[in-house]
């Protein structure tokens, strides 16, 4: 989930700056959570998971419909990638 919420921060900051390195980092976010879910161990975190992919594609590709925000992003990312430093630290 940190590599994904990696992408994720990658597709906000190329956002406006070049729209291509965005759309790349966002596809490279998809293909890792897509993988996420198709592990077996996670099959209890499905519903997590399967909502997320959700409310990312609605907030990058449709109308935002469930109100995401770039800081809702960072924030929901943000224990994850603090969790993979401190257990590589």
């Amino acid at each position: 989930m940190a590599h994904t919420g990696s992408e994720v921060e990658r597709t906000i900051s190329w956002r406006e700056k070049n729209r291509a390195y965005s759309d790349r980092a966002f596809g490279r976010a998809l293909e890792l959570l897509d993988l996420t879910i198709a592990d077996p161990k996670n099959t209890e975190r499905l519903r997590e998971l399967c909502r997320l992919r959700e409310a990312l594609v609605d907030y990058f590709c449709f109308n935002n419909e469930f109100s995401s925000s770039d800081a809702l992003w960072h924030k929901y990312f943000y224990a994850f990638n603090y969790a993979a430093r401190a257990h590589t630290g």
